[in-house]
């Protein structure tokens, strides 16, 4: 039995117990939040008790895992914490907003012989896990082209939200997904050249960004997290190859909280006159994800899917990105 401490008792925090209620060799022991009001319901769904004192959890409760959800700019202090106390971290992305802070966190895990996951879930995706497959297989060719794109009202979850120094906006918190996405399929990036949009308050919420990766192939993401209100949460892929086309399109509610109800098609283009609408079975890739981590945790080996060197260098893209837009040129890794 693996016992998980869910430190944040908010969107993702209950996201995370949702999945770990579905694992038989998970038992979530404790549940830690500032808001008692909104800590002791979680706890009181995970049949566990409530702290609002993190250090006083990892002294008092069997804890194997530190599973972080809180605001990003909290997530260092706790992460450094919970190593301190020789647990394996979770923690949610964006992992933090500068690559000092990451290192901070990743060597002190490495000393502490710990596993250090961060939760960017599009790895898992049903859809995109597809199209990894497709890409792996080499059954669509020679890349010519890829786009991933997502589109999002501004999340109404908090104010620490909308500040950039608090969750580094749209770019690190929407745009890294479809970042990270296209450095799993192509690995490493060369150079990147992007445009967009701030915010009032200097959050770059409308990016654009052009990656070329070392292999050769290069690849446009699109996040907009300022889309007009009632704009339902909607992502794309869509992968060229010379001998076949991926296309993932899905539109769901606000903020993916209704993921149930998405319309998601996917379509592989090339076999033929009329293109293939692939079956594809939906599942919750956030269960996944954090099945692939408890099972890693179980058996006591690496992290495969995303590594800290996987971490590492997409934050060093984001960051890229960042000064690509702030100075109009393009930037080489």
């Amino acid at each position: 039995m693996v016992y998980v401490a869910i430190i944040g008792a908010g969107f993702m925090g209950k996201t995370h117990l949702t999945a770990y209620k579905t694992m038989n060799n998970v038992s979530v022991a404790a549940v830690c939040d500032l808001d008692a009001g909104q800590g002791e319901a979680l706890a009181l769904e995970a049949g566990c008790p409530w702290y609002a004192d993190c250090e006083t959890m990892l002294k008092k409760e069997k804890i194997d895992v530190v599973d972080i959800c809180l605001p990003t700019f909290l997530h260092e202090q706790f992460a450094l914490l919970g190593i301190s106390y020789h647990k394996h971290i979770f923690c949610e992305k964006p992992v933090t907003l500068t690559m000092e802070s990451l290192e901070r966190m990743l060597s002190k895990a490495e000393e502490a012989g710990v596993q250090f996951a961060v939760g960017q879930a599009i790895r898992y995706w049903p859809e995109y896990v597809a199209a990894k497959k497709l890409y792996d297989g080499h059954e669509l060719g020679e890349i010519k082209y890829a786009r991933s794109s997502r589109m999002s009202v501004h999340p109404k979850w908090s104010e620490w939200y909308r500040r950039p120094e608090n969750s580094g906006g749209g770019l690190f918190d929407l745009h890294l997904h479809d970042v990270d996405f296209l450095c799993y399929l192509f690995g490493k990036v060369k150079s990147v050249y992007s445009s967009g949009r701030k915010n009032d308050v200097g959050c770059w919420n409308h990016v654009a960004s052009i990656l070329n990766f070392e292999n050769g192939v290069s690849a446009v993401a699109e996040g907009i997290i300022e889309m007009p209100q009632g704009f339902p949460f909607t992502m794309e892929l869509n992968i060229v190859g010379d001998k076949k086309s991926y296309a993932y399109y899905m539109s769901a509610g606000d903020n993916l909280e209704d993921v149930g109800s998405a319309r998601r098609t996917a379509y592989l283009y090339g076999v033929g006159d009329t293109p293939d609408k692939l079956a594809i079975e939906p599942y919750d890739a956030y269960t996944a994800e954090l099945e692939d981590f408890i099972r890693h945790i179980d058996e006591g080996t690496p992290i495969s899917v995303i590594t800290p060197d996987d971490v590492r260098h997409v934050l060093k893209v984001i960051l890229s990105i960042r000064q690509s837009l702030e100075t109009g040129e393009i930037v080489y890794l």
